[in-house]
């Protein structure tokens, strides 16, 4: 059993995947901060530590928590961010290390999600295309095998969902841990 809580609303961030002149794709994601505060309200402050190395050029990192007895850890390596390099790696093995303890592994359920291009303000680029707008996650549900049932994704523009699944009213986050 996993003992670590489901990500709530406000911590899942979208970003985009993919975009072309039809529409662009999202990924729901969490940031290192998210998991640094759930792993302090879970096991405490001093009951959890981060050690990073380097193995063939990649970086990992190993999250070791402590049980009361002994210290587990668990190691993830992970990607270059387009912004800094060697800190976005760090921080993606990080993320990566705390799905490994099941800290947002939820999000792997997360349905794909299409926003047709006029509803994402896209426009060309040279030979690329673009978008202005952001989006959010306003309410997510989670079944009882921790698996995304409901999703609603908001244009933080204008204010539009454009995504709502189940196709009813997506139930309050407030409801989804069974």
């Amino acid at each position: 059993m996993n003992k670590f809580r489901l990500l709530k609303a406000k911590e899942i961030s979208c970003r985009v995947n993919q975009i072309n002149e039809k529409g662009l794709t999202l990924l729901l994601y969490k940031d290192a901060r998210v998991d640094m505060d759930i792993l302090d309200e879970t096991v405490g402050c001093m009951n959890w530590q981060r050690e990073h190395k380097e193995l063939k050029g990649n970086i990992y990192c190993g999250v070791s928590i402590f049980d009361g007895k002994q210290w587990a850890t668990k190691w993830d390596s992970g990607s270059e961010s387009n912004t800094e390099a060697e800190k976005g790696e760090a921080s993606d093995s990080f993320k990566r290390a705390c799905v490994n303890w099941g800290i947002g592994r939820e999000l792997y359920t997360a349905p794909f999600i299409w926003i047709k291009a006029e509803d994402a303000g896209i426009y060309q680029k040279g030979q690329k295309y673009a978008s202005r707008e952001t989006f959010r996650v306003e309410t997510i549900h989670y079944n009882k095998n921790r698996e995304i049932d409901g999703l609603s994704i908001k244009n933080s523009k204008n204010k539009r969902v454009y995504l709502k699944m189940p196709p009813e009213e997506v139930k309050d986050e407030n409801n989804k841990q069974a």
